[in-house]
């Protein structure tokens, strides 16, 4: 009985190196991928924290100047609800300016 790898051409034997080392590119290429992945999760979740304290810090300094405002002079308007939608508006402005400038540099 004849050994299988005797009896194939050396052209055969070039393929199978040829195969072997797209493997290996292949793998290496997953790898890669994978470690990118796993840090663009960090990054995701950066950005997720970023634009939510850009949105909620605004908000929160409108919502304390409503207060103070209504406190301090009285009117027929509530200062705290047009101060929180004031804060909202710059929060969301302020998050979609970070989100870009982000979305530039990637």
């Amino acid at each position: 009985m004849k050994h299988p790898h005797k009896s194939l051409p050396k052209k055969r034997h070039k393929s199978d190196r040829e195969f072997q080392q797209q493997i290996k590119i292949k793998l290496a290429r997953k790898l890669a991928a994978q470690r990118q992945k796993d840090e663009s999760i960090w990054f995701n979740l950066g950005m997720i924290g970023l634009v939510g304290w850009s949105i909620t810090i605004p908000t929160l300094l409108g919502i304390a100047l409503g207060i103070w405002i209504d406190k301090t002079w009285t009117s027929q308007y509530s200062w705290t609800l047009m101060m929180l939608f004031i804060g909202l508006i710059l929060g969301c402005l302020n998050a979609w300016f970070w989100v870009q400038q982000e979305s530039t540099n990637q």
